[in-house]
């Protein structure tokens, strides 16, 4: 595994074996733990609801945002990562997972603008929750790293006069961590994306030709584009195999927050394919340890 970061030190580890540990959140969940399962954070589409598994304190609690993958158009929110349950059992944060509308449903913008509404309907709950809407953090892996990256980079879309108290609410969170999310779509142009998920986030179908794709819709849904100095700190963990995702996408992401003077990290695990997106605790060390150093 290495560990690449905008500061000058290059840290190498030996790389580690893969194993999966996301398993049904409910199996997971201590008595100690108070679930809310299938609450609605929007009334347009059945999809929109989010379970939340809180962390019984006497003060407000740090909260990561969970943004499951699938290809934008399957997975479920009721597959929580083991670092993310185990964590709630610690009692070190509680989680929220969030559910959102498929392609099949609707193309982008509709993914982002699921998980955004979700994260301003936490803040909005954050009282009745024990949550501290200060400590906010945002995860994923593979279509959910994507979503992840993509709302912790986008502007905040509060929206101070509307009517609806949801749309009042920051969208800003305090971190994000990717497991192998696509970042930059421009990217189709010069390498092989095999999968027909990138295009048929977009409405195309699959197989069609990247520069008979349209230009600000690519630009518009990648994560990259955002990038700038105001952004939380952001871990990419990323194998260096991965032949859905290829590397290349978390490191100009990498190079672009340097750039620009965010606090930013890349793992890459060596010998690693796109399994890091459902990766085991050796995997999601340095994740766990960037929660708590950024949500403390």
């Amino acid at each position: 595994m290495k560990v690449l970061n905008n500061s000058p030190v290059c840290l190498i580890f030996a790389a580690c074996a893969l194993a999966s540990t996301s398993s049904s959140a409910l199996d997971q969940t201590p008595q100690s733990v108070t679930t809310h399962k299938d609450v609605a954070y929007d009334g347009a589409h059945a999809a929109q609801k989010l379970d939340v598994y809180l962390v019984a304190s006497d003060k407000p609690m740090p909260v990561m945002i969970h943004i499951h993958g699938g290809g934008w158009r399957a997975g479920s929110k009721n597959h929580v990562p083991g670092w993310l349950m185990t964590a709630v059992r610690e009692g070190r944060f509680s989680v929220v997972s969030v559910e959102y509308r498929f392609t099949d449903v609707a193309p982008h913008p509709a993914q982002v603008n699921d998980c955004m509404r979700a994260i301003q309907f936490v803040r909005l709950n954050a009282a009745k929750w024990n949550l501290d809407p200060r400590r906010i953090g945002v995860t994923g892996g593979s279509a959910g790293g994507h979503l992840s990256l993509w709302v912790a980079l986008h502007d905040d879309v509060a929206d101070a006069d509307s009517n609806d108290p949801v749309e009042r609410q920051s969208s800003r969170v305090a971190c994000a961590v990717s497991f192998a999310g696509p970042t930059d779509w421009s990217l189709l142009a010069e390498l092989d994306h095999k999968h027909p998920a990138y295009r048929q986030l977009l409405g195309n179908e699959p197989g069609t030709p990247a520069d008979q794709m349209d230009a600000e819709a690519k630009k518009d849904v990648s994560p990259i584009s955002f990038a700038s100095q105001d952004d939380p700190p952001i871990v990419q963990v990323h194998g260096d195999k991965d032949d859905i995702v290829p590397l290349q996408h978390a490191s100009n992401l990498h190079e672009r927050l340097k750039r620009v003077g965010v606090k930013t990290e890349l793992v890459i695990i060596q010998g690693a394919n796109h399994g890091v997106a459902g990766a085991g605790p050796q995997v999601t060390d340095r994740a766990r340890a960037f929660v708590r150093e950024q949500l403390r």
